[in-house]
């Protein structure tokens, strides 16, 4: 079966729909699905008592329980398709619908030109609201600056996690590899914390994450790279300063849209009051504007045709 082909029809899907409001309001989304199956086994596994070493076996028991299970329901799902629908290429479109959900591009896109509108406006309140959508840090110590850093960071990270990471596990193994995928992704966006309740607990599903988004996160600088104009500095910003970034994946597209918009990304910031002192990708760059997200959106779009173009060459081969 053309799984890439399919993971192009996914996109595609997405792009057209996003996951409309009145969906999301009757089944909910497979993300929360994932959450409220994830937030059980913290809530009954994952006991304050219990010393770390305990914490961290149950951890790993727990996410390889929410990653089996997931892939094993695309497995089950994707070996239907045969002996109900004889025509591969109704298959492909099929696969492409049910794996629509897991690929997030019309979201980031709208979550993150949402940010750029009224910053560009000179509507800081406004942009602050919509920047706290989508990223932790406290949107009350942000200026313009710190808005537009928070939202191109966003979308470059996100783009990896949210876009190009499930489609590159889909394209290899269909549905299995993309809501395994989704649900390694899941785990360590809510357990995957150095805090004192999931220091030990999700020390495992970070890990895993760090593993799933290894191919990925690099594919994804190297997508923004291609689609930069200034190529070079993009390229040189991202093979130098992607492993400052305290993730071993996120500095790689963070870092080479930093050197495709010619702004300092990262650097220091707040989290829940309190203070990180974070390497800065680009040193020595201006701070970024509103003007540079709707650049980093058009460096986006381009990237995630590109990737589909790719999808859809491989498709066909």
């Amino acid at each position: 079966m053309g799984f890439a082909g399919a993971m192009v029809v996914a996109m595609a899907v997405d792009a057209l729909l996003g996951w409309p409001s009145w969906l999301f309001a009757r089944i909910g989304h497979p993300v929360t699905w994932l959450g409220r199956l994830i937030s059980a086994i913290d809530t009954a596994w994952n006991r304050d008592s219990d010393p770390p070493a305990f914490r961290r076996a149950a951890g790993a028991a727990g996410a390889l329980v929410v990653i089996a299970l997931s892939v094993a329901l695309g497995w089950m799902l994707q070996s239907l398709l045969p002996s109900l629908l004889p025509w591969g290429w109704v298959q492909i479109v099929l696969v492409g619908v049910l794996a629509w959900p897991l690929v997030a591009l019309r979201s980031l896109h709208d979550h993150v030109a949402a940010v750029a509108t009224p910053l560009d406006a000179g509507d800081i309140a406004a942009a602050r609201a919509a920047v706290a959508r989508i990223v932790g840090r406290d949107p009350a110590t942000l200026d313009e600056a710190g808005i537009a850093r928070a939202a191109i960071e966003s979308l470059a990270e996100n783009a990896s996690d949210g876009i190009v990471a499930p489609v590159f596990w889909g394209a290899l193994f269909g549905l299995p590899g993309i809501l395994g995928y989704k649900a390694i992704n899941t785990l360590d966006s809510m357990i995957g914390h150095r805090n004192e309740r999931h220091e030990a607990f999700g020390w495992a599903a970070a890990r895993i994450d760090d593993v799933a988004n290894f191919i990925p996160a690099r594919l994804t600088g190297f997508l923004f790279v291609l689609l930069a104009s200034r190529r070079s500095k993009a390229l040189s910003c991202m093979t130098r300063d992607a492993r400052r970034h305290r993730s071993p994946n996120a500095g790689w597209p963070e870092a080479a849209m930093a050197g495709a918009l010619g702004v300092r990304l990262s650097g220091p910031r707040i989290y829940h009051g309190s203070a990180t002192d974070e390497p800065w990708l680009n040193e020595g760059a201006r701070d970024p504007l509103a003007a540079d997200i709707s650049q980093g959106l058009t460096i986006y779009r381009r990237a995630m045709l590109l990737l589909a173009g790719i999808l859809a060459i491989l498709a066909f081969a």
